[in-house]
């Protein structure tokens, strides 16, 4: 709204919401173009209709670009509630026969879930939050057991320190922190408190910028420490282990 009206690009505080207050001072409906794609089915067919497709609480389809480690990568719209299983069968399956071993369900700012939770998984908005993620934008890139989860995450961070768009503090300063520390982990100098250290900070964004990138940043960073700690802390041993006479 901010660069439709000609002004730098960054987010509003809010109240006023757009729906109340939104371009130009008018009422604005913002949603995702696949929100307002299935508007006309449901008042063709009802609401109810459009609940059956999927499961309780999370009725309808998604579509969802399924990228990274597959052999068809593309977009496919499947009912909610689809076993994840079913939607990698779909995408191809791992390329090249590998063994799955991670996965960002809902775009890159959703926390990683690894390949033993996100099997039990299905796609929907209440399975993988209570997996301890996001469905978010249906964006799911999967990761093959040849991926190093420190050079993904560095190449995460780099992303959302370039995205930034400089408001806020704790995102502007943070994202960039982030970055730094996970860059020197990958590149051979990390140091043992790295690790409290960058969830320190990742901690310190979340909640705390008007916009949610802060959050988006933040939250890969702690999923990633979370469920592969053992990646991070064997770089940095590396680093700090004794040199060989």
């Amino acid at each position: 709204l901010e660069s439709l009206e000609g002004k730098k690009g960054q987010p509003r505080f809010k109240p006023p919401f757009p729906a109340s207050f939104g371009l130009y001072g008018k009422p604005t409906t913002i949603n995702n173009t696949e929100t307002f794609a299935a508007v006309p089915w449901i008042i063709r067919n009802g609401g109810a209709a459009y609940l059956a497709c999927g499961k309780p609480n999370n009725g309808g389809t998604k579509i969802f670009s399924v990228s990274g480690d597959v052999e068809m990568p593309g977009n496919y719209e499947v009912p909610m509630g689809t076993p994840f299983s079913k939607l990698l069968e779909l995408a191809g399956g791992v390329r090249k026969g590998r063994t799955l071993k991670a996965v960002i369900p809902g775009g890159s700012s959703s926390p990683v879930l690894p390949a033993s939770i996100m099997m039990d998984c299905t796609m929907d908005y209440d399975s993988i939050a209570k997996a301890g993620s996001m469905l978010g934008s249906g964006a799911v890139i999967v990761m093959d057991d040849s991926r190093c989860m420190v050079e993904s995450l560095k190449r995460l961070s780099y992303f959302y320190m370039h995205e930034s768009c400089g408001q806020c503090t704790p995102c502007r300063e943070g994202t960039g922190w982030l970055w730094r520390m996970v860059s020197r982990i990958d590149e051979g100098e990390g140091r043992p408190a790295d690790m409290a250290l960058l969830d320190n900070v990742a901690e310190n964004i979340m909640g705390r910028t008007i916009c949610a990138l802060g959050d988006a940043a933040a939250m890969p960073v702690r999923a990633m420490i979370k469920h592969f700690r053992h990646e991070f802390e064997a770089k940095i041993a590396s680093a700090n282990a004794p040199a060989q006479a």
